[in-house]
């Protein structure tokens, strides 16, 4: 009889072996799988008009005066809110116009916050065509 739960044990041993083994080579080919689809799936969720957007070199140029000049108090990402200024992607010509070269607000325009700290960038009058290129 000891024999028997000797042998007992030693398949049930065994069958916990190979039923580890087995989950961890599962483990293994789905974590492959995961790590050769992950590019695809990354690809597939771009935007294609932002991949066709950055290719536009009005598109460029406006991103350099936007980092150069923006960030500081807008977001990095200009659809997002920043410490100080609000998101600003989809703002009319119009808009940043006034808001960069005079630090007012178009006609019949409610501004999204009340503060009156941007100052004045008049040198970026020659910019602002490329401001509003990234920024729509």
């Amino acid at each position: 009889m000891a024999e028997n739960a000797q042998q007992i044990r030693r398949r049930t041993t065994i069958a916990v072996i190979v039923t580890g083994w087995v989950l961890v080579q599962r483990i293994q080919a789905n974590l492959a799988i995961l790590l050769l689809c992950a590019p695809l799936v990354v690809s597939a969720c771009s935007r294609d008009s932002e991949n066709d957007a950055a290719k536009d070199p009005d598109w460029q140029r406006g991103r350099a005066v936007y980092l150069a000049n923006c960030v500081a108090c807008h977001n990095l990402d200009p659809s997002k809110d920043g410490p100080i200024g609000p998101a600003l992607k989809g703002s009319s010509r119009e808009l940043i116009e006034y808001r960069v070269l005079r630090t007012e607000y178009p006609p019949g325009y409610k501004p999204k916050r009340t503060t009156k700290l941007m100052p004045t960038f008049p040198y970026l009058k020659s910019e602002t065509p490329y401001l509003v290129a990234y920024l729509r």
